[in-house]
């Protein structure tokens, strides 16, 4: 048996849901990850690359090209925020990374470029339905995850917020793929976005220095 196979194998089965592996797998390691950037850990981006791997294989197998896309710009982004916190890492008190809230700017370049991002990428899977049974909530799941993680590697507050609309939209479109775990995992993130939330609110208030050094601009 391929390790593919076996991701993509039953795990059990609770309350007429069946759990794959990969769905099992792959989530508890992003919530390992959600708490590690709560924490504000630099193992937060080993673990989401970690994460977006394995559950590659299980959007794969429920055939949701976004679901797969997501995964693999997390995996992208995970290196990248990986090198940004190492790059823009300052002893705050605790010595662990600084953090701020965004600009009306940077505010309006998240919420722009998620908006343009979905009606471009929904517009695809419109046109090309063989790559989402489920193509608007699909893309906007992908576009969203992509404007949180940007928002968490610059160190923005606001990142907890671009969770917190994945979520919202995550949890009915996860149950109905058949991804039961998933759309446990996105309740229990919910939890953590809220509580990871309140702590960067009010670490970054305070904080006396509102940028990340060595941040790109």
């Amino acid at each position: 048996m391929s390790a593919l196979t076996w991701l993509n194998g039953e795990a059990f089965t609770a309350f007429g849901q069946h759990v794959i592996w990969s769905d099992m797998v792959g989530n508890t390691i992003g919530l390992a990850a959600l708490a590690l950037g709560w924490r504000r850990s630099l193992w937060t981006w080993p673990a989401q690359f970690l994460s977006g791997v394995i559950l590659v294989a299980a959007y794969a197998s429920a055939h949701l090209s976004g679901g797969v896309g997501k995964q693999l710009l997390v995996i992208g982004v995970a290196a990248w925020g990986w090198r940004q916190w190492q790059r823009g890492r300052r002893q705050a008190q605790d010595g662990s990374i600084a953090v701020r809230f965004a600009t009306w700017r940077e505010r309006g370049l998240l919420l722009g470029g998620t908006a343009l991002g979905t009606v471009a990428v929904g517009s695809l899977f419109t046109l090309l339905p063989q790559l989402s049974w489920n193509p608007w909530p699909d893309a906007y799941i992908f576009v969203g995850t992509l404007a949180a993680m940007v928002a968490q590697a610059r160190g923005l507050v606001e990142f907890w917020f671009a969770w917190l609309l994945v979520d919202l939209v995550g949890v009915p479109l996860a149950f109905s793929s058949g991804l039961a775990f998933s759309g446990f995992v996105y309740v229990v993130y919910l939890v953590l976005v809220l509580w990871g939330m309140r702590d960067w609110w009010l670490r970054s208030r305070a904080s006396g220095r509102p940028v990340l050094e060595g941040a790109l601009p």
